[in-house]
């Protein structure tokens, strides 16, 4: 059996990094896109480096060459530095693509997010969406993945929570069921061995926005206190960040008061539960 040597883009970024880990523990080639020198530091166990911006097309020349597979996590959840999502989310994964191409690369996977297919009117899935469109239309075997919202998304609740009160929008039984990095590493691989063409991946605990909030309440050991806001102060306030802000700064916001207003239930994998990464995050945070 070949090894397959696979490239991964996106590596120094949450999910990147659990990727890196189990496609090694699987026994492939692996090779890492990153964009400083310095950050190969960060990995113990990798085959190959490739120093490059996605972002400039003549910085990742021969980036894909005898690679088979193409993983691809690269994004930005906040603009900064002048640039946009367009520049990255689109741009960025359109150039590394183009390179995929050019060296008749096996199949790419590329990580979008759950009902972003739904929302294009939003900037962040605007440009991600455009991109899976150029992906879907290539010729190549893809893989797009639309995770739900990270464990990692979540410890906002965990901040409202520290005070003693959570904050939600609606009356809280709206229903979501974000996933840990690691368990989602091992379904992007399963996906792509699989050859899925998509997916979209959650983690095994559902939830309603009311029991994410007693669950972070719980994880500080408060009294369970929470405030139901009127559902027409969400949408005031996309409107207003809308209207007077640009999109540098309403972007995450509007992605983020959107989601809440919706159901956002992926497939169910994994085995790791939030309330334990809640419980390691009040420890941690205690212990600063």
């Amino acid at each position: 059996m070949k090894t397959i040597k696979v490239l991964v883009a996106g590596a120094t970024g949450y999910l990147g990094q659990y990727l890196v880990k189990e496609l090694k523990v699987r026994g492939f080639w692996v090779r890492v896109l990153v964009r400083k020198e310095a950050q190969k530091d960060r990995f113990d166990d990798v085959d190959d480096f490739f120093v490059g911006q996605v972002i400039d097309p003549d910085s990742i020349k021969g980036i894909t060459n005898n690679i088979n597979w193409v993983f691809s996590s690269i994004g930005i959840t906040r603009q900064k530095d002048g640039l946009t999502y367009m520049d990255v989310d689109y741009q960025g994964n359109s150039n590394l693509l183009k390179e995929a191409l050019q060296d008749k690369v096996e199949a790419f996977q590329y990580i979008s997010a759950i009902n972003g297919n739904k929302l294009r009117h939003l900037k962040i899935f605007e440009a991600k969406e455009k991109f899976v469109d150029e992906l879907k239309s290539s010729g190549i075997r893809y893989c797009v993945i639309r995770p739900n919202g990270f464990f990692s998304d979540m410890k906002d609740f965990l901040a409202m929570a520290k005070a003693g009160r959570v904050y939600l929008f609606g009356d809280g039984t709206l229903k979501l069921n974000p996933i840990h990095g690691e368990d989602l590493a091992k379904v992007c691989v399963d996906k792509m061995i699989a050859g899925v063409d998509e997916e979209s991946v959650g983690g095994i605990d559902i939830f309603t926005q009311n029991e994410l909030a007693e669950t972070a309440l719980k994880a500080w050991e408060k009294p369970i206190k929470i405030s139901h806001l009127p559902d027409w102060t969400r949408r005031f306030t996309i409107w207003l960040l809308r209207t007077f802000t640009s999109s540098k700064v309403y972007g995450p916001v509007e992605f983020f008061l959107t989601a809440m207003a919706y159901d956002n239930i992926a497939n169910q994998y994994g085995k790791l539960r939030l309330k334990d990464f809640f419980k390691s995050e009040v420890k941690r945070m205690k212990e600063r």
